[in-house]
């Protein structure tokens, strides 16, 4: 499954999936971000039993204040609608998919 672009119009279909949901906050001009987006496409190929999406912060700031976002990147974990993870900073696949799997 590709990843999906989250904005505020689609945000709530995605919290409200069954799925575990990876969420993925970063800007285009953030360096750390261009680091971890291959892994995140990477587990979004990988495992399609989980819904992973990228959240531009410039272009959803109200998203990213729902989420206290201070520093980017910044990972989310969702499960049934409720936030049960979340991680600022660069980090290896293996911390990303224990984070999905927590």
């Amino acid at each position: 499954m590709s990843v999906l672009s989250i904005n505020k119009n689609n945000f709530d279909s995605v919290r409200e999936s069954g799925k575990t949901v990876l969420l993925d906050f970063y800007a285009d001009w953030c360096g750390p971000c261009r680091m971890v987006s291959p892994i995140i496409d990477e587990i979004a190929e990988e495992n399609p039993q989980y819904l992973v999406g990228k959240i531009n912060v410039d272009k959803e700031p109200e998203l990213a204040q729902a989420f206290n976002v201070l520093s980017i990147p910044t990972l989310a974990v969702i499960k049934s609608g409720k936030i049960i993870c979340q991680s600022t900073g660069v980090k290896p696949k293996p911390q990303i998919l224990a984070m999905l799997e927590g």
